[in-house]
Formats: C-alpha cells, structure tokens, sequence
C-alpha cells in the first residue's frame, strides 16, 4: 500500500472511532447515571456493546491488534453484563470508564502515528477480572412460568436473561399476536413496537409460521405492568390474540395505561439535555437522512473555502475595473459589466453561504464531550454534580469548536473544583447537596455565546486581590474595580490555591485559555455572586473564514475590522472627546463609550489639521463590552478571506490576521477582542 492511500486509510479510521467513541461518551455517562438503582438501561447497554464491537472490527480490519484487543475485552465484560452474568456496580462502571480513556489515547496516539501503542497489561487485567466477578444460579425462574417451550427454544441468550429480568421486577409477561399487511408490515410492526416500549419492554418478536398470504402474523414477547385489557387500549386494536404469563390481573380491576410513575427499565439521566435522542418512531426518517448525508474530509472543505476566498478577491478585482471604466468614454461596457457584476456576486454569496453551512456543525457536539469531564473531576473532588445543557442545536464553524474544546474543558473543571462547594459544605450553606453545572450557547447576532455557570460560591473578590499582591502581580495601592479584578483571574502565574492538585494551583491555565480563545477572535468575560454561583461568558464569532470587513484608512496604513464586530459609524469633533479616570470617552445616547485610538496603537501620527478637526469612530462591541476606534478615514465595506500570520508573527498583539484586497494590496486584519481586552486593561501601546 502507498504512503498516500496509507494516509487515506488511517483517516477514515479515525473519523469512524471519533464518531463511534463520541456515542460511546455520552452512553457511558447515562450507563453511569443508573448506578444508584441498580438498573441500567438494555437499550443504553446495547449501544456500548455494539460500539464496541464496531471498534474490535475496523481495529482488526486496519491491522492495528493492540485496539482490537482492548475492544474485545470491553466487549466481553459488556456481553457478560449484558446478560446478566456480571453484577452492574460502580466498580464495573469506572472499569469501562478507564477502558474508554485508553482506548481514546490509543486513538489519538494511532491519527499521528499508526505504531504508536500503549502497555495494556494493567487495564486488560482490570476487564479480566471484572468478567470474573458473576456467578449463576442453577435455578430456573422460568420454570413456575409455563410458557412455551417453543418460544422459549428460539430465544437468543439475551432475550432470555431480559426475559428473567422482567420477571424479577415483578413484570407481567404477554404473547402478543398480531397480523399486518405484508405491504406496510415493517412500518406497522415498528410503530406497534414503540408503543409497548413506552409502557414496558419488547423482549423478543417472533414472524409466526404458517401460510403467508397477503397477510404476516408476528409474535411479541413483552413485559409490563400493564393490566390484561389495557393492552387492546394501548394498541388501539380489537382483533389481538393476547397470552399472558404469570400473575394474570382481574379484569374487573384495570390497571390505567398511563401510570404516574416511568416504567423501571428507563436509567434516571441526571444530564438534562434538549438534545435529545430520536425515539424509535421516527427511526424510519432518521435512517432516511442517514442515506443522505456524506462525510467529507475538513481538509476538502478548506480547499474548497480558500477556492470561495478567491473568487470573491476576484470578484472584487472585477467590481474595481468597473469603477475604472465609468471614468472612461466606455459607458456601455462599464452598464454591461457592473450588472455581470451584480449577478456575480449574488450568485458568489449563494456559494459561499453553502460552503459555510456544511462547515456548520451543533455546539451539542462539544458539550456532550463534557460530561465526562464533569462525572470524573466530580468523581475525584468527591462532589455531586448535575450537568445541565441547553443550545446544543447551536452551530458553529467545525474549526472553531475544536479550538475552543480544551478552553472550554479547562472552564469545565475550574468550575466544578473551585466553583462547587462539597455536599458538606452546600448543605451547611443550605443549599442542595447536589450542584449544577450549565452549559449554556445561543447566537447573537454574529457571534455564537458559550456560558459555563455553577451555583458554588462564586469569587471571593477580595481573596482574588490579596493573591495578586501576595504574587506581585499587582501593587497593594491599586483600587480596583470588580471586572478588573476578574480580569486578575487570567493573568500568567495567577492561582488561589495554596496547594498544587492534580487540577489547580500551578498558576497556569486560565491565562492559556484566555490567550486562546482570544486567538479565535472571541472574548470571555467573568461574573459572579458571592455564596450563588458564577459563570464564564464565551464570544466567539460564527466563522473565521470568509467575513464582511469595514476597511478603515489610520495614518498611511489601511486596515479591516471585522463587521460582525462594527455596531455603528460615527463622526465626531474633537471637542466632544472628554477624560474620565486618565481615558478618552465620548456621550452615545446617555451611556459612556471609551475610546481606542488606532494611530496611537499602532504608532500612526495624524496630521496636525486632522487631529484638530473632525475624526471618524468604529463603535465595536462583543458581548456586553463596547469601544470606539478612532480611525482617519472610512474605506467601505469588502468580502476579505482572513489568512493567519503564522506562528513566526503570532506574538503580535492586536492583529488577526491578513487578507487581500482586490487591487492586489494586503492588509491587516484587527483583531477587535484582543485590542479591547488590552487597552481595557491600560495597555494600549501594542505598536506593530
């Protein structure tokens, strides 16, 4: 095999774990959740054992034996636990946990280098032993039952041990008969299915033998609560064959279909989500829309954008000709070319719109990833907590959430070991024991706004303060204000931990994940209540790619400000600039405005008539936050595609990045969240 179709190879191996490793993730957190009950979903359980199986298979097929191993292991415990040979206890559950965190770093080890590998001995020895840990009885609970011995001969091995475990929960057992049409027998067989499932569970369905014909008979196997007679109701049929096995109800004493309490087989999911999985009714639509799509490679998407990018740099080349010629004798041509024009861009903004919605991905994705986050650092600090998500059919650019993960992650476990009190120390405050984590994301305007609150204690602004002075990083005669002193929270060196844990007090962190959400062009902001809790604010911009910029003349140099960042243009005179507290602000409709000037920060004298007189103001604003730039001259408005600096130019503060005008000038682009962030916090001399 060539190196290239090596490479090809891998990628699709790792693209089909991620995806199968991400369902896996949020199974696991529900598998989790059920432990205190002692009952875990089949349903659940069924999708990490065949999760499982699928990574024993590509494993074996791409030849990498150390995954396909590990895999099988975890797919024999789940078998075992699957049909009631293993006891489901919080041992076994941390075991597979610990299973899936090597089975990812062998993933990710294998996307850089497909011989890397790990030791397994210590966790295949964990799985091992946890498959030892069951015993079965010689006792036959079927045996009082008299069901058929020939619908118990075709039972598989798990559809007898679900058979016993209804039979454990005290369930009624009932042989259902049902005939449908041999047309629509699949859509009305499953629409019957996932009717009895809300009401119990499906343990078996058996096609009844006999002649065909026009109709097809089938036999389901089900346990429930339900009375004898409110089955018909349930189903909405008259002409049903019911058997029913065991303790047979009075039928003069129904059961009501709808009971106040779940069915027992449902896990408790202590992670609310409005994202939630599709029921079994809508598995016909969902497996329609699975057909439909495609994956495609980021990497295609990207050749693609950059394509986009140079048409519409093209497109602005074309638009600066037009221009040219209405200066000529040649009218005519300059109406014929400025309406191709026209269509042009219509038709370039339709494709460029397309590009970006197939980059767009739900920030769901992203949070999902949290959970387990949250359950292990929970697990670790020994406290509880509940994770609640809301947004997660927000999207953003497929790029940007993989940046932004490990800033979030890092929010994540700040909050629960800093933010969250113990259960001792909540109920002494007397709040509830458990705590709440909530991973909140809308869009706003042009930016998509990621908020990760907890109800803990909130930041002590004063213990904040005197560990900046006791670090040096500020003077004891400072007077600050409380954002200010937020601020102090993403400095280098920065840390109210005495002690170093595995999780705090090493000073570091915060002001990384400052650093890199500011490299995404976004902002994050803090606020909190002393003893109810705090939230970090995340802005970040929906797409990094191909944007609509002010282009604004200071001094000699041109500049782009990205538009989804310009609130309003403004001209002012100089007189209407006044000082307060050592910085220039102006009066926009009763509220203050601080003002930034770009020639000063990027050393740009003005002329001395034009300081005198009158000055064009960008006012920009993310989140709540909101600034003027003061700038000589407004360009107009153009499509500019951002290109990065390079890690040799990454130390330069205030810059975004570059993009190309139409005339074949490069200019640069600013980056408003880092330019605010800096002259907010006094220092506005970034000179480039």
């Amino acid at each position: 095999m060539s190196d290239q179709s090596s490479s090809q190879a891998l990628k699709y191996f790792v693209s089909e774990t991620e995806e199968i490793i991400e369902s896996l993730n949020l199974d696991m957190v529900r598998l989790a959740d059920s432990v205190d009950s002692g009952d875990c979903d089949p349903d659940v359980l069924n999708g990490i054992f065949r999760g499982a199986h699928s990574i024993k298979g590509l494993s074996g097929m791409f030849g990498f034996d150390d995954l396909s191993t590990l895999s099988h292991s975890m797919e024999s415990l789940l078998d075992g636990l699957r049909l009631g040979k293993i006891p489901f206890n919080q041992s076994l559950v941390d075991t597979l946990f610990t299973s899936l965190d090597v089975l990812i770093k062998l993933i990710d080890g294998k996307s850089n280098d497909e011989n890397f590998t790990l030791d397994l001995t210590p966790v295949l020895t964990r799985l091992s032993q946890a498959a030892e840990g069951g015993g079965e009885s010689d006792e036959n609970p079927l045996a009082g039952l008299q069901i058929d011995p020939a619908i118990l001969n075709v039972l598989t091995e798990y559809e007898e041990h679900r058979l016993l475990e209804n039979v454990r929960k005290g369930r009624r057992l009932y042989l259902l008969r049902l005939d449908f049409d041999l047309t629509s027998f699949d859509q009305d067989l499953a629409e019957v299915t996932q009717q009895l499932k809300q009401q119990g569970e499906v343990i078996s369905t058996l096609p009844s033998a006999g002649d065909i014909g026009e109709r097809i008979s089938f036999q389901i196997l089900f346990g429930s609560k339900l009375g004898h007679s409110d089955i018909s109701v349930l189903l909405g049929r008259d002409a049903l064959d019911i058997l029913t096995y065991g303790d047979t109800p009075e039928e003069d004493e129904p059961e009501p279909v709808v009971t106040e309490e779940p069915a027992e087989d449902v896990a408790d999911i202590s992670v609310p989500t409005d994202t939630t999985v599709a029921e079994d009714s809508d598995s016909d639509s969902s497996m329609r829309s699975i057909s439909r799509t495609v994956r495609v490679d980021i990497d295609k998407l990207d050749l693609l954008m950059n394509i986009v990018g140079e048409l519409v740099l093209s497109k602005s080349a074309i638009a600066n000709i037009n221009d040219r010629l209405k200066m000529t004798r040649e009218q005519d041509l300059a109406a014929d070319l400025g309406k191709t024009t026209r269509i042009l861009e219509r038709r370039l903004h339709e494709l460029q719109k397309g590009v970006m919605d197939v980059r767009m991905v739900p920030v769901g994705q992203l949070f999902e990833k949290m959970t387990r986050i949250v359950r292990r650092v929970a697990n670790e600090q020994g406290k509880k907590v509940e994770l609640e998500i809301r947004g997660a059919d927000t999207e953003l650019d497929k790029l940007i959430i993989e940046d932004v993960s490990d800033p979030l992650m890092h929010i994540v476990r700040n909050a629960i070991d800093h933010g969250l009190e113990t259960p001792k120390e909540r109920l002494a405050a007397g709040k509830a024991e458990k705590g709440t984590i909530q991973l909140l994301a809308f869009q706003k305007g042009n930016h998509v706004v990621l908020e990760v609150n907890d109800d803990g204690r909130g930041i002590d602004i004063d213990q904040v303060r005197r560990k900046a002075i006791e670090r040096g990083l500020i003077n004891a005669s400072h007077e600050l204000t409380e954002e200010e002193i937020h601020e102090l929270l993403f400095m280098p060196g920065f840390s109210t931990r005495d002690e170093v844990s595995d999780l705090s007090g090493r000073g570091v962190g915060m002001d990384v994940v400052k650093n890199n959400i500011a490299a995404l062009s976004g902002m994050i902001d803090v606020n909190s209540r002393l003893g109810e809790g705090s939230g970090m604010v995340i802005t970040l911009p929906i797409t990094l790619a191909i944007i609509k910029a002010l282009i604004v003349q200071v001094g000699k140099r041109i500049y782009a400000i990205p538009i989804n960042s310009v609130l309003e243009t403004l001209m002012i005179d100089a007189d209407d600039i006044r000082t307060v507290e050592r910085r220039e602000v102006i009066e926009l409709r009763k509220s203050t405005v601080p003002l930034l000037r770009l020639d000063k920060v990027f050393d740009q004298s003005l002329e001395e008539d034009d300081e005198a007189g009158r000055l064009f103001v960008a006012i920009v604003g993310l989140a709540e936050k909101r600034m003027g730039f003061v700038v000589d001259d407004l360009l107009g408005q153009q499509d500019v595609v951002i290109k990065s600096l390079g890690k040799a130019l990454a130390f330069v503060k205030g810059i975004a990045g570059a993009a190309e005008l139409g005339n074949q000038k490069t200019i640069l682009v600013l980056d408003v969240a880092g330019l605010m962030n800096e002259a907010l916090r006094g220092e506005s001399s970034l000179n480039v």
